[in-house]
């Protein structure tokens, strides 16, 4: 008979798939490591589990233990199947940017999940790299696993992932594309194939809002790089000590846009349902296709599993809330068509002020239509409503046509996005738009600005 002991048997060996459709244009052989074969559907099982074990054999990681790590979720899954396995606690700590599904799938296999603001500096108290830290000093038996300066990560993949694609390739590959976080994937597959054929170029996949890139490249940390960027498990705000620049020919960033895009892409054309940083990986392929050649074989390694983004990458209204959906919208009636079912937001000549500062608050909008039994009369922006109340507290008590300013002008559903733009300036914050049966909605600057592509 032939099984695995345990489920962490079952990590590695994961095949190597050709790229077809989504890689057209390129002149190579394209082949994908597809990691989320491993038993918790990422390339982190491996060096969860050799973390896990090193530190068990030197005696960091003592039986009864609490595991305690800062991970965008995919590091977390595999120290918490090794965990189950043997008999050890879980904390994670987790940035808010990561998907819903990562958390759940934590909570799912027994982890307690802490969630810290990604926006923040990494030696902020509030940042996941400090809370991790805190609480590997305040828990007795815990253990701090810090995944990016532990050595056990890129060995992982030096002993294990570098060999399989070596022995896969029948030694053949010529490139190898993955994208860069802790610096552990790229740095011990990089070791390991430069030392089998020193010609074989390692290319990082980064994105912006990470300093990697340009660190590679100028030797300088540059703080100004940094900022918030949607992209899951790739790029970084510091410079983690598994990330071997001297076994990395070069970067190429990525933006949010076209990591998502791809990675829905990779989905719909190959039947691979993989991951956000394997969208980026594959569009850096596009970036960086003058390098190859139609005798080259570039292996790219797919992290993890789509099933982490289906309320992101793979979810319509979140991709078109950040207008990475490639639609045309050129009338009114597109700017408002996820939203036009919902009923407008206004207030009568004769309520108070204070109404409408609650209504402000209440909707999260900064402009409302004043009406009365004629019609719309009038209008209310919350810069003039902030300045009057500046100047006179007591106008909260005060009704509304005492201070409201012109109504918006009105526009058909068909009206060109282009008019629109025109009657949107200094002194008109917004425009209605005419949807038929009596029925109106809002255009805002806000809206006009969101749907630039």
């Amino acid at each position: 008979m032939n099984y695995a002991e345990n489920i962490l048997g079952t990590i590695g060996n994961t095949p190597l798939v050709k790229l077809n459709k989504v890689v057209e244009g390129i002149d190579a052989l394209v082949l994908a490591k597809v990691e989320t074969f491993n038993p918790g559907n990422s390339t982190k099982d491996r060096m969860a589990l050799k973390m896990v074990e090193d530190a068990e054999a030197d005696g960091r990681l003592k039986p009864g233990g609490t595991i305690i790590e800062g991970t965008s979720g995919n590091t977390g899954m595999g120290l918490a199947l090794a965990a189950i396995i043997k008999g050890y606690k879980c904390i994670f700590v987790i940035t808010d940017k990561q998907s819903k599904e990562k958390m759940d799938i934590l909570r799912a296999v027994g982890a307690k999940v802490i969630v810290c603001p990604t926006d923040v500096e990494p030696t902020d108290p509030r940042s996941y790299y400090s809370v991790s830290k805190r609480l590997s000093t305040e828990i007795p038996n815990s253990w701090y696993v810090n995944q990016y300066d532990n050595p056990s990560n890129a060995l992982a993949h030096y002993e294990q992932t570098g060999p399989e694609i070596w022995e896969q390739t029948d030694g053949k590959v010529t490139h190898f594309v993955v994208g860069v976080g802790t610096g552990g994937t790229i740095s011990g597959i990089g070791k390991y194939l430069k030392e089998k054929n020193p010609n074989i170029k390692v290319w990082g996949i980064d994105t912006y809002g990470s300093v990697f890139k340009k660190y590679h490249e100028t030797g300088i940390f540059d703080e100004n790089e940094i900022y918030s960027y949607i992209t899951e498990g790739i790029g970084e705000d510091i410079l983690p000590k598994n990330v071997d620049f001297s076994v990395i020919d070069g970067f190429t960033k990525v933006t949010d846009k076209d990591a998502a895009v791809y990675t829905r892409k990779i989905a719909l054309e190959e039947g691979i349902f993989v991951g956000n940083s394997a969208g980026a990986c594959v569009k850096g392929l596009h970036q960086l296709k003058e390098h190859f050649t139609k005798d080259d074989v570039v292996v790219v390694l797919f992290h993890d599993s789509g099933s982490r983004y289906v309320g992101k990458m793979f979810n319509d209204d979140w991709m078109r809330e950040r207008g990475f959906l490639d639609e045309e919208i050129t009338k009114a009636e597109d700017v408002i068509k996820d939203h036009k079912d919902k009923p407008l937001v206004i207030v009568r000549t004769e309520e108070l002020v204070s109404h409408a500062i609650e209504r402000l608050k209440k909707y999260n909008i900064s402009q409302i239509p004043v009406i009365d039994t004629t019609g719309f009369v009038g209008s209310l922006d919350e810069t003039d409503l902030f300045r009057s109340y500046v100047e006179d507290r007591n106008i909260a008590e005060k009704p509304i046509r005492e201070i409201m300013g012109k109504p918006y002008p009105i526009v058909k559903a068909n009206t060109p996005i282009e008019e629109i733009s025109k009657l949107i300036n200094k002194d008109n914050q917004a425009v209605l738009v005419d949807l038929g049966n009596g029925k109106y909605h809002i255009i805002t600057k806000h809206d006009i600005i969101s749907s630039i592509k």
